[in-house]
Parts: structure tokens; C-alpha cells; sequence
């Protein structure tokens, strides 16, 4: 990353996945955060109440601890910001919160559903972050 600051905004459903499959890209996109210097994290009050219940979905079947953890970790290496509301148009309004605090704070946003969101730039899939963490090239993988 040659000691450039990257700010990042992470998708419930990276996180889900992280905690459900720690070896996977999701897994990897939180280590990113959590072992580097340069690598900045944003939220808002309403993203942690998302990811407070996805996780608790009887059928991810995550304990307890797995969750208030995954939450506790957010909180500690993240920033908290209020986000300005956008109108772009967007397939599922509950996604709303994650373009807005990444628009609003300049992050990347890191998600598995590159389909509610519009074609941008700052939008990635955690194969996409990981390449640009590598390489420092920017490489959009077509929509799924």
C-alpha cells in the first residue's frame, strides 16, 4: 500500500461472511483493517444496528460471542460518522446507509452485492479491495 491511507466502509454481508468463513476474501478485507495502519474503517450508528441484526438470524447460526465480538471489533477500529443522505435511486433502500457513509466519509465500499448499487468506482467486491490492496490498481470484476 506504500503508506497511502485507504478509508473503507464494509456491507453486512462481508461481514457475515468473515465471521462465518474467517480463511475467505470477506475474512480477508477485515484483516486488512485490522493489521494496518493504512487501512481506515467507517460506520454509521445505523450500520451497526444492521449488522447487529443480520447476525443474530437464527439461521446464520452465529453464537453469542461470535456476535457481540464482530460488533465490539467494528466499533473499536472503526470511525463514527453521520452520513448526508443521498437520492440516488437504489434497488434495496437498506443499502442506502453503506453508499451514503461512503460517500460521505470518501471510502471504498466493500460489498458481495454489487447489483443493489450503482456502476462507481469507490464500489467493490472483496476480490476487487484485495487486487487493489495488492496492486494498487483499481480492476472491476463484471456485476454478478
Amino acid at each position: 500500500m506504500n503508506g497511502k491511507k485507504i478509508k473503507v466502509v464494509i456491507d453486512t454481508n462481508v461481514i457475515i461472511s468473515a465471521v462465518l468463513s474467517p480463511k475467505g476474501n470477506p475474512a480477508q478485507v477485515l484483516r486488512s483493517i485490522t493489521d494496518s495502519n493504512d487501512v481506515f474503517m467507517y460506520y454509521s450508528p445505523e450500520i451497526i444496528d444492521e449488522y447487529t441484526k443480520v447476525l443474530s438470524y437464527d439461521r446464520l447460526r452465529i453464537d453469542d460471542d461470535e456476535k457481540k465480538r464482530a460488533i465490539e471489533l467494528v466499533i473499536e477500529i472503526g470511525v463514527c460518522i453521520s452520513p448526508v443522505a443521498s437520492i440516488i435511486p437504489l434497488p434495496d433502500e437498506t443499502d442506502r446507509i453503506f453508499y451514503d457513509t461512503a460517500k460521505t466519509s470518501g471510502s471504498i465500499l466493500i460489498t458481495g452485492n454489487t447489483k443493489h448499487y450503482p456502476t462507481e468506482s469507490f464500489i467493490m467486491t472483496p476480490a476487487n479491495y484485495i487486487f487493489y490492496l495488492e496492486t494498487g490498481e483499481y480492476y472491476h470484476f463484471e456485476k454478478a
